[in-house]
């Protein structure tokens, strides 16, 4: 005979007063901490970097004609605004265009060299040896080949940054997770089905790494590119007024360099955060 008994109900029970407003009170305190964080240990840094300026110029550790002193390069940027901004203007103008016809062709090389193996073996070195060429030896030879202005600004720019966005796709795409690799084959899935669904998908992190690796140097790219060719530009900046002793500007422009290179790897890194929310919350954080 069959023994039935009647299930008992399950009880729930009641989490004590308070617990949902402590975890709620630590959810926004974690979150208040993080958004403080990112905000004022960047200012510290560069509070810190100041100091260090201030005080090698201060010393004399460098000659002051190498390294004016913080407050003259402040009055470069005050003495001279509108010119400044021109001359940035142009260098941003050169970073989009060159990282993004780099881009393009960057992943585009990648995939080809991902899909096939024959592909990958004739010319992987190829590759190699066109990024293992100091780029500033090939400024005179764009000139003569492409002219003056942006033509061989941007080609320097597509240069410096399509190697690492070419190495991060063919990498991404050929490393994806075997768990993922058996899920569509039991799918039966298509080659572009694979591809779309999830080799791709599953790339995009390592992607995103070349692009934030490649971002930098279009700004180094551009820079290098004006000293050759350049008729504006912070690096037309950078080579005229330090050939006339005015160094101060020249230090301008150079810092104006490096906001622009921290303003776009920024929103790059931004960019990243919301096409991929998932990478935030599949990995291990610090």
């Amino acid at each position: 005979m069959t023994d039935v008994r009647s299930a008992e109900p399950a009880v729930t029970v009641p989490p004590p007063p308070g617990v949902g407003r402590q975890a709620r009170r630590a959810g926004r305190g974690a979150g208040l901490r993080a958004g403080t964080g990112a905000t004022l240990l960047p200012a510290a840094g560069l509070v810190v970097a100041l100091a260090v300026w201030w005080l090698v110029a201060r010393l004399e550790l460098i000659p002051p004609a190498a390294l004016p002193p913080p407050g003259g390069v402040f009055s470069a940027f005050v003495d001279k605004p509108a010119q400044m901004l021109e001359h940035t203007w142009a260098t941003l103008l050169e970073i989009l265009i060159g990282f993004a016809l780099s881009a393009a062709a960057g992943v585009l090389i990648g995939l080809s060299l991902a899909s096939s193996r024959a592909v990958e073996r004739m010319f992987t070195p190829l590759l190699v040896a066109v990024n293992a060429v100091p780029k500033i030896t090939l400024g005179p030879l764009l000139v003569v080949a492409l002219g003056w202005g942006q033509k061989p600004i941007l080609t320097m720019v597509f240069l410096l940054c399509f190697f690492p966005i070419v190495l991060s796709t063919a990498t991404g795409l050929t490393t994806t997770p075997a768990d993922l690799a058996e899920l569509v084959r039991s799918w039966n899935a298509s080659r572009w089905q694979a591809f779309r669904k999830v080799r791709f998908p599953a790339a995009l992190p390592q992607i995103f790494v070349g692009l934030k690796v490649a971002m930098p140097l279009a700004a180094i790219g551009a820079v290098i590119g004006e000293f050759q060719a350049g008729e504006k530009g912070l690096g037309y900046v950078i080579l005229q007024y330090a050939g006339v002793g005015d160094y101060a500007t020249a230090w301008a422009a150079i810092l104006l360099v490096a906001l622009v290179s921290i303003l776009l790897y920024s929103a790059l890194v931004l960019v990243e955060r919301i096409a991929l929310p998932w990478v935030r919350e599949t990995t291990s954080s610090r």
